[in-house]
């Protein structure tokens, strides 16, 4: 069945069921950044497989929206459909709730499926709706009527974390969260982001593609817990576990009618941005709700010592794989074999090397590996259609990771395939600049992403130059690669670091047709001295990978940056000299030499 067929019977639907505006997002239940098999309908309907993307149909017109990363990817997927491509933040490009509010006909019907949108969105879209006395219809899943070889949901069996991985037990987190429930004035707390559910738990799953986490829903009242999942998952040592933490479990999908059983006494307490719309529509009205922040989400972002521990183990690790990995591409260029390669290949091997070192449990998200102009797309996801031989005389980008037993990774390195030209050297030197100078910065207590942004692009800015993403953001521990709440954008980061929370570093530059370059680390914020000004906080890198310096144009660095490159490259040799031997460990001592 073509994408123009599948618009069609999903028109018929919507005539069928009185919807004139059908909204398709890239959602699971949980509001996953990910998502399973099973939940990829706008994928199935509109052919376009990027990760972030809404699909709106309405009788006359489909439309796709998505960002900046996807407008390349965009365009050729949808060529030669009834489906338009709509870029987000463009003129002229209307935002898609203004869509919907303006092309709903007065007492017309907007349909989604509840659970894949969340409580704020859908809510908005209802409010808004009203000044033209129409109306949301969320208990439909159209896509699901026409998807008739749709995959089941997954039956991956789940994992627990114990204390020594965890670092604190169920019990410890739920006196935390019912402390802030209390202070909240709630008695009650629907969590539906699986991150935090399996935070809160620790239990972890393989439900989500790149994510290890399991699909569920958890109910915090002020004497237990009610877990919604698919019990043929739990083991008997979990159900164990949470027997002792006087956790129940219940069927997956019984959340929905448990929620309506909720009495006018009861004071919920619900995250706008995470909840979805079916769970919250299924509260009953006279239930009082309180709409705050999931108090997991910010525990969660401070790491504990044992998670930091063994999230620098994991760095080991992929710090020899990526490093291996680097010399594997520098062969290639020595050799005169570096075109028997593509991206896609070489993205293979890079999973092969994180395999060897052991423990290896996924992918922490889908890799970003782009050649020379294909490098320039920010977040380029390569196909057999577009992956391209490895040619000396460009840069090769790589931004992947992975999850481990011992915690989650996420590494960028660009690398020269042989000798390049001075203008590339130029812009990897001031990425790198970009890099160490918020690396090596010290700062005070209280200051967010948004105030150490500036210190970061200051190098390109210097030069009119920028980079159109965030500067960082926090990771997860086996969790979501991309974790809240802290980030660094100076136009949008505005949570206060915290100690042990963890952090990102990946300045970039990117010209279109030619190269793009991001160099990432992961850094630990952490507390350093205090006194009479207050408290100071620093970065603790964890990311040991060699950066190329046959990429530097040395004559450009300042003394502060020959300092920190030098320092970082003596850390990075100490780190790991004991897992290398031979040619590679020769090219290692090489590749990290003072400059």
């Amino acid at each position: 069945m073509t994408v123009n067929e599948k618009v069609a019977q999903l028109r018929a639907l919507m005539e069928k069921n009185g919807v004139d505006v059908y909204m398709v997002p890239t959602a699971d239940f949980h509001n996953s950044e990910y998502v399973g098999e099973h939940f990829k309908a706008r994928a199935f309907v509109s052919g376009f497989t990027g990760s972030a993307g809404t699909l709106i149909v309405t009788k006359d017109f489909a439309g796709l929206w998505t960002d900046g990363r996807y407008f390349l990817q965009g365009a050729k997927q949808l060529e030669g459909t009834v489906i338009e491509l709509q870029k987000m933040g463009e003129p002229g490009v209307p935002k898609i709730v203004e869509f919907i509010i303006e092309n709903t006909p007065e007492n017309g019907v907007v349909g989604f499926d509840g659970r894949v949108v969340t409580f704020g969105e859908g809510k908005e879209i209802a409010t808004k709706l009203k000044q033209k006395n129409a109306t949301v219809k969320y208990e439909i899943d159209l896509v699901d009527e026409i998807w008739t070889d749709r995959p089941p949901l997954s039956e991956a069996p789940a994992f627990y974390l114990n204390l020594e991985r965890a670092g604190e037990t169920v019990a410890s987190k739920f006196e935390r969260v019912r402390r802030e429930m209390k202070e909240a004035g709630a008695n009650i707390h629907v969590i539906t982001t699986l991150d935090d559910i399996g935070w809160l738990l620790n239990i972890r799953g393989m439900d989500v593609d790149f994510f290890p986490l399991l699909l569920s829903y958890a109910v915090v009242y002020e004497d237990k817990v009610d877990l919604y999942v698919d019990e043929r998952k739990l083991s008997d040592e979990i159900k164990g576990h949470l027997k002792e933490d006087n956790v129940n479990i219940k069927p997956y999908n019984n959340v929905y009618e448990d929620v309506k059983k909720f009495g006018k006494n009861d004071v919920v307490l619900v995250d706008p941005a995470r909840l979805n719309y079916a769970v919250f529509n299924n509260i009953p009205k006279e239930t009082t709700l309180v709409e705050k922040r999931n108090p997991t989400v910010l525990m969660k972002a401070i790491k504990n010592e044992t998670e930091l521990k063994h999230t620098v183990q994991a760095h080991v690790k992929d710090g020899i794989a990526h490093t291996k990995f680097i010399y594997w591409l520098k062969q290639l260029v020595k050799n005169g074999t570096s075109e028997q390669e593509d991206e896609l290949s070489a993205s293979d091997k890079l999973v092969e090397f994180r395999k060897a070192q052991g423990g290896f449990i996924c992918p922490s998200f889908a890799p970003i590996c782009g050649h020379a102009e294909n490098g320039a797309i920010v977040h380029y996801s390569s196909t057999k259609e577009t992956s391209i031989p490895l040619r000396a005389g460009t840069f090769f980008l790589t931004d992947t990771g992975a999850h481990y037993d011992e915690g989650s990774t996420d590494i960028t390195r660009t690398t020269a395939m042989g000798e390049i030209s001075d203008r590339l050297k130029h812009d990897y030197t001031r990425v790198l600049q970009c890099h160490l100078r918020l690396s090596r910065l010290k700062f005070m207590e209280g200051i967010s992403g948004a105030n150490v942004d500036l210190f970061a692009r200051a190098p390109l800015w210097y030069d009119y130059e920028n980079f159109n993403h965030g500067t960082g953001h926090g990771v997860g521990y086996l969790g979501n690669i991309h974790e809240g709440p802290q980030g660094i954008h100076w136009q949008r980061s505005s949570e206060p670091f915290k100690h042990g929370m963890t952090m990102t570093n990946e300045p970039g530059l990117y010209i279109s047709g030619s190269h793009g370059i991001r160099l990432e680390n992961e850094l630990i914020i952490r507390n350093s001295v205090k006194n009479e000004y207050g408290q100071f906080m620093e970065f603790e890198v964890m990311t040991f990978v060699p950066w190329d310096l046959e990429a530097v144009d040395v004559s450009m660095l300042t003394s502060e940056d020959k300092y920190e490159l030098n320092k970082y490259h003596k850390k990075v040799f100490e780190v790991l000299a004991p897992h290398f031997e031979g040619d590679e460990l020769a090219w290692l001592k090489e590749a990290t030499r003072e400059v």
